[in-house]
């Protein structure tokens, strides 16, 4: 019956780094496109 404490453990640890890893992406995208998007405005 420990394990069942262990698996939920795990499972959520899994979690948090899903969600950070998301969030790091999404923001990775955002900079990146804003980023894009000044750089053809500077150009003309």
């Amino acid at each position: 019956m420990g394990t069942d404490e262990d698996y939920g453990d795990l499972g959520e640890r899994r979690n948090r780094r899903i969600r950070l890893v998301a969030w790091v992406t999404i923001v990775a995208l955002i900079v990146a496109g804003g980023g894009a998007t000044a750089f053809t405005l500077l150009l003309p």
